[in-house]
């Protein structure tokens, strides 16, 4: 069996947010562009990831707020997200977002954003495979 490397089926480039933007404009932005995950920079420097569920409890948790323009996205980003190289196997970086019950992978080479693994990423992989099989 050939190990499969994250670099193959991760989402090169994948669109970015700054971590000075409004939570308002980032959750517009992923119901348009229908995303769970942004990486969040900060200039060139990759921050963390924000996702659409920590967007909505900050929603909640901030409901008294009358204007969520207040609030950005480095405020309520993951600055901890799980981040490793294109040459990790697929094997090893699903079961470990597993295991942390996550649901994006960062995935970076040389210091700098490469691209992002997504459940959508994995279950997208996953369908090819079960095709080829019957």
């Amino acid at each position: 069996m050939t190990t499969i490397t994250i670099g193959e089926v991760m989402t090169p480039d994948p669109i970015t947010i700054s971590a000075d933007t409004a939570l308002d404009e980032a959750q517009k932005l992923m119901i348009a562009r229908r995303l769970r995950h942004l990486p969040v920079m900060d200039g060139e420097r990759l921050m963390g990831v924000v996702s659409d569920r920590d967007i909505y409890l900050a929603q909640i948790t901030n409901r008294d707020l009358d204007d969520f323009s207040s609030l950005q996205v480095g405020d309520v980003c993951s600055l901890d997200a799980y981040a490793v190289e294109s040459n990790s196997t697929l094997a090893e970086v699903s079961s470990e977002m597993a295991k942390r019950q996550i649901g994006s992978a960062l995935i970076v080479d040389g210091g700098k954003l490469s691209g992002i693994f997504t459940a959508t990423d994995a279950c997208r992989h996953l369908g090819r495979q079960l095709q080829a099989v019957g």
